[in-house]
């Protein structure tokens, strides 16, 4: 079973790789962290990877990733990727033969996931494979 961990900088995010880790334990888990292109550069670089700052977002990723990984103390296959964050989530989902998705969820409510909105939820709706969302 291939199963694909959406990670952040956040404590959801974590636990979600910490239940796919626990729920699944012989599954090959893919961590993937996407680094988020919005406002003018989302609208028209024409590469993502060459808008100011990329770099140093990459690196951050993957430092993100393997602190992750380090945690639950288990091979997990690390991917980053540009591009807006929940459409590339379930894209990725889709290319890559994966059984499952597990994402955290900060369960935000009300005027606050209007206004932020909710990847996990779009990911849900979205998604080609299954979603478990974990708070």
């Amino acid at each position: 079973m291939k199963i694909l961990v959406p990670i952040d900088d956040s404590e959801p995010a974590r636990t979600a790789l910490r239940y796919a880790h626990e729920t699944f334990p012989e599954s090959e888990i893919t961590a993937l962290h996407v680094i988020p292109v919005e406002g003018y550069w989302g609208a028209f670089a024409d590469d993502p990877e060459s808008i100011p700052g990329h770099e140093k977002a990459r690196e951050h990723a993957e430092n993100l990733l393997k602190e992750a990984r380090d945690e639950i103390d288990a091979g997990v296959e690390m991917r980053v990727v540009t591009g807006h964050v929940a459409p590339e989530i379930v894209d990725f989902a889709g290319k890559g033969e994966f059984d499952a998705v597990v994402i955290g969820s900060h369960g935000r409510t009300g005027a606050t996931r209007i206004l932020l909105g909710s990847v996990a939820e779009t990911v849900a709706r979205r998604s080609p494979v299954p979603v478990t969302i974990v708070r």
